[in-house]
């Protein structure tokens, strides 16, 4: 049986459609210009994205960049303070001179008998509850 005359039209109409469709798809593929200009940036002394290059390059010494954590600076094992305080039953606290940290102590750790308001010096060592001074020697 042969197609009617509207049949035929809905076909040709759906040729059409799908030709211009892909003409569309092709002048979009050649005229596509995403992309096509090179976007080149430049980073700045303050760390900010530029489209200026710098004005001078500095050079850098490789010897210079210190990778991984800040060393350590030593720092003088044997500190000075004053007793703030002393009970009769042994223990006191000294206030340190620079940091001015309250650090326990023991009389068994001093080297001579210490009273109230005394200057003296120590080394500071780590306990489980803390800092405490040990081999506290008076200051004169």
């Amino acid at each position: 049986m042969a197609d009617s005359f509207s049949k035929k039209e809905n076909f040709k109409k759906k040729i059409q459609k799908q030709k211009e469709k892909a003409l569309r798809r092709e002048e979009r593929k050649t005229n596509n210009n995403k992309g096509a200009e090179d976007v080149f940036m430049y980073v700045d002394e303050f760390g900010r994205l530029t489209s200026t290059p710098p004005e001078q390059r500095q050079e850098v010494n490789l010897d210079d960049i210190q990778l991984g954590a800040a060393p350590i600076i030593e720092e003088d094992p044997r500190k000075t303070g004053i007793v703030t305080f002393l009970s009769e039953k042994g223990y006191g606290f000294i206030t340190e001179d620079n940091s001015k940290e309250n650090i326990f102590f023991h009389n068994n750790n001093c080297t001579e008998p210490v009273k109230k308001g005394n200057k003296v010096s120590f080394e500071k060592e780590k306990s489980p509850k803390g800092f405490s001074a040990v081999e506290i020697q008076l200051v004169k």
